[in-house]
């Protein structure tokens, strides 16, 4: 087999295996849609993906013989069923991308503000509790400065009935730095799967980057359905075109005759000796 002939089938072969990837991605993407009829979408999209690599086989081999009206209801055919495999790799790769948004990145958020929320809750009533503190040694200093210290209601008085008071508020004020610090050791957690997260969509935040600028953070949806459209655009397309241009080469490759691979009876040697 000669270097053209396995580049021909290594043709086919590559053809073959992008159509059958652009169809399982199409028949899933298509089934996600329509749920509801599951394995009746997969067999009919698995039916219009057979068809539609016959339709673009025929017409490629039998353009001129076919009649005006097949070859365009046919063309027509099978550029609808390539935008119906594009639109259903669309649906895959869209719903896979918003599956991980929400998966990691959505329910990482949520639980990052809900942590955040509680820990500025324990900090209102640790402040809450300074405050009711700080009000009661302002009692206790209004009556040093009145210098009513001793007596039923001097400042070692006052000082000694708000003492229960005051262990309660400690109390209260040590609890909720102790419950902020179990927080705070869960936000880590929670901040570093998000760290790891962006690392792995990085590529895809740089892209969004060059194209909106300093905006891309609002705009990283976009810049992921804009790069599932290019892969789109060339991943049905590709294996359609491929798939003709090896029939072409197989169809056309050059064969002996049967005159060229017989040897002749006698040779001019042998004829010359005759003479």
């Amino acid at each position: 087999m000669t270097r053209i002939d396995r580049m021909k089938y290594l043709t086919l072969i590559t053809a073959i295996s992008i159509a059958a990837v652009a169809a399982y991605f199409s028949i899933i993407g298509l089934a996600s849609i329509f749920s509801g009829a599951f394995i009746s979408v997969v067999v009919m999209a698995s039916a219009l993906e057979i068809g539609k690599l016959v339709a673009a086989t025929w017409l490629h081999l039998e353009w001129k013989s076919t009649g005006w009206f097949t070859r365009t209801y046919l063309t027509f055919a099978v550029i609808v069923l390539m935008f119906i495999t594009s639109m259903g790799i669309f649906g895959y790769l869209s719903k896979a991308h918003m599956e991980q948004s929400v998966s990691d990145g959505g329910i990482n958020e949520l639980q990052i503000q809900n942590i955040e929320r509680r820990i500025e809750n324990e900090r209102r009533t640790i402040s809450d509790a300074e405050t009711v503190l700080s009000q009661l040694d302002a009692a206790v200093q209004t009556l040093i400065e009145f210098d009513r210290i001793r007596g039923n209601d001097g400042a070692i008085a006052v000082r000694e009935t708000q003492k229960e008071e005051r262990q309660t508020l400690n109390q209260t004020i040590n609890e909720s730095y102790q419950t902020i610090e179990v927080w705070q050791a869960d936000l880590f957690n929670l901040k570093r799967d998000r760290l790891a997260l962006e690392i792995e969509v990085g590529p895809l935040k740089y892209i969004a980057e060059l194209i909106y600028g300093a905006n891309a953070e609002n705009y990283f949806d976009q810049a992921v359905r804009l790069f599932i459209l290019l892969i789109v655009s060339v991943f049905d397309p590709l294996a359609v075109i491929l798939l003709i241009i090896s029939v072409k080469a197989i169809r056309t490759a050059p064969t002996k005759s049967r005159s060229e691979d017989l040897s002749p009876l006698v040779n001019e040697n042998q004829i010359m000796v005759m003479k």
